[in-house]
């Protein structure tokens, strides 16, 4: 028998999360969010230092690149959350919105209502922020934003080399000062618990009467007839089920999975889907392009005294910590582990920063170790860097017409040359910074990319045989105006009536952050979209964009 629902969102990640919530606000309007992944139950996904869960094959898609022309045909792994809360569940819990000229941008794009004026109502609505409730930010929210304890961290040297280079210094990069060296945000609440998507807007109204969560239910197509969407397929516990959309079916599967269910179900560009087999029902050839990521690295410099968290992470001291933490939520585990949080332009000409820097207190493989026992590791602070105005852009496509195929996906990543410029110079600042006093004081050698590597021509080398992706992947169902553009400023899919995309995907370009709460922000946009309803907007001053 097919259910019948009002809306049916599929994909209950950082948007789909909001977008239910808000939606059973209204007890008259019924919604089923779908999700093909598990409950998010296990112990590591509350716990602030457990973000490498998303190694776990079960909470996560492990899509992967086609071999990079740009990288030595190496594949990159592209992991994406498979589970109740989506990535917002296995991330890094980085809090970070991005420029406000980022979202303008996207005005000037044509896609009128999603300027920072008209965005900034809606990420104060999705927080609680340990600032409190103010001109930036929101104190009264479902996401719960902590700032990162950076006092056992290597916060103070990093910083006051940061002042030394002339760098800007701002304790808020949502304030007034986008861009600089300062402490991070992190979405924990109180008590060190991650504040996931589905901690944050689903586990308060799951007894909703008029809220139905299906786990485990992987969407296979969505039926259309007459130009309107009248309903969804998908598969639950090897059963083939179908359900109907009396007003409007949502994607929110991310940026590569609500482009792929649109092109299976004929969605997408026509030729592309006759080659494998799909009769096209709508022609939408920038379904799968504009595939935008913030492409990265590590750097690694090994410190002359054990100062780093490699410390803390003794068999010892770490069981402490998890029962200080399971107990009070306090302690190193309660809280990201990271220094310093850097926005910063690689050149002055810029009119925004172009590079993200993470400085972080310890190498990137730590472990937990025993006194005495197996190999010593060396004590290492290290810097992820990326790139976050990339030009370079990407695509993914079907493989074949099975549901269950992994799409092919290229980042296409350093295959513009301003990008490649960028990324050299970024590393060259980067060692600025660890050459300049307090923190130059602290280092015995550079370790990765190492001493050898010098020179525009053997960074450029390295970086193509080292670089990494940071998963803030946007753009397979762009938003705007143009014959390119999927959806849009309403978030409506052109040419076919009662479908939506709300998620990462519709961003024209990647946010100059991290995309956990940028996407937040969509689904909480696309909540009042959907009803009929706007925040108004909330100018700022002039120049707030800028630090010159």
């Amino acid at each position: 028998m097919t259910q019948s629902y009002d809306y049916v969102i599929v994909g209950a990640g950082s948007a789909g999360c909001v977008i239910a919530h808000r939606l059973t606000e209204n007890p008259d309007v019924s919604v089923l969010l779908l999700e093909a992944g598990g409950r998010d139950r296990q112990f590591f996904y509350r716990l602030a230092l457990g973000f490498h869960s998303w190694r776990y094959p079960e909470t996560n898609w492990q899509y992967e690149t086609e071999p990079e022309p740009h990288l030595g045909d190496r594949r990159i792994p592209l992991p994406r959350g498979k589970v109740l809360g989506g990535s917002s569940t296995i991330n890094g819990m980085l809090y970070s919105r991005g420029h406000p000229l980022d979202y303008d941008r996207w005005r000037q794009m044509g896609c009128e209502g999603w300027g920072y004026a008209d965005v900034l109502p809606y990420f104060k609505r999705s927080e609680t922020n340990w600032r409190g409730e103010g001109t930036y930010h929101g104190g009264s929210g479902p996401l719960q934003v902590s700032r990162i304890d950076t006092r056992k961290l290597v916060h103070e040297p990093v910083m006051e080399a940061a002042r030394k280079l002339g760098y800007p210094i701002t304790d808020d990069h949502h304030g007034e000062l986008h861009e600089g060296f300062g402490g991070g945000d992190t979405t924990t609440d109180r008590r060190g618990r991650r504040s996931s998507a589905s901690r944050a807007y689903l586990d308060p109204v799951r007894s909703r009467p008029n809220l139905t969560i299906a786990t485990g239910a992987y969407a296979t197509r969505i039926r259309v007839e007459n130009g309107r969407v009248t309903g969804l397929d998908y598969v639950q516990d090897g059963k083939s089920k179908t359900v109907r959309a009396e007003r409007e079916v949502i994607l929110a599967g991310g940026v590569y999975n609500s482009p792929q269910l649109l092109m299976l179900s004929g969605i997408g560009p026509a030729d592309d889907l006759r080659s494998i087999g799909i009769e096209p029902i709508c022609d939408l050839p920038g379904v799968g392009r504009n595939l935008s990521e913030h492409a990265g690295y590590w750097t690694e410099h090994a410190t002359r005294e054990p100062i780093t968290l490699l410390r803390e992470l003794r068999a010892d001291r770490l069981a402490i910590s998890l029962a200080r933490w399971a107990m009070f939520g306090t302690g190193v585990l309660a809280s990201q582990s990271n220094s310093c949080h850097a926005e910063v332009r690689s050149r002055p000409e810029l009119e925004q920063p172009d590079l993200q820097l993470y400085f972080n207190p310890a190498r990137g493989d730590a472990k937990p170790w025993f006194p005495g026992i197996g190999e010593r590791q060396e004590h290492r602070l290290s810097v992820v860097a990326c790139l976050v105005q990339p030009d370079s852009r990407g695509w993914m496509e079907l493989r074949s017409a099975d549901p269950r195929d992994k799409p092919r996906i290229s980042l296409n990543l350093m295959s513009e040359r301003s990008d490649v410029d960028a990324l050299v110079r970024s590393v060259e600042m980067v060692r600025e910074v660890y050459e300049t006093d307090p923190l130059a004081s602290l280092i015995s050698h550079e370790v990765v990319p190492g001493p050898e590597v010098r020179g525009k021509a053997a960074i450029e080398q390295w970086l193509r045989n080292t670089l990494i992706v940071t998963h803030h992947a946007v753009g397979t169902c762009a938003m705007g105006i143009g014959s390119q553009s999927v959806v849009d400023p309403q978030l409506r899919v052109r040419g076919i009536e009662g479908l939506r995309v709300c998620d990462a995907s519709i961003m024209p370009t990647v946010p100059g952050g991290n995309t956990n709460a940028p996407s937040i922000m969509v689904g909480e946009k696309a909540a009042d979209l959907i009803r009929g309803t706007s925040l108004p907007r909330e100018e700022v001053r002039e120049g707030l964009a800028s630090a010159a």
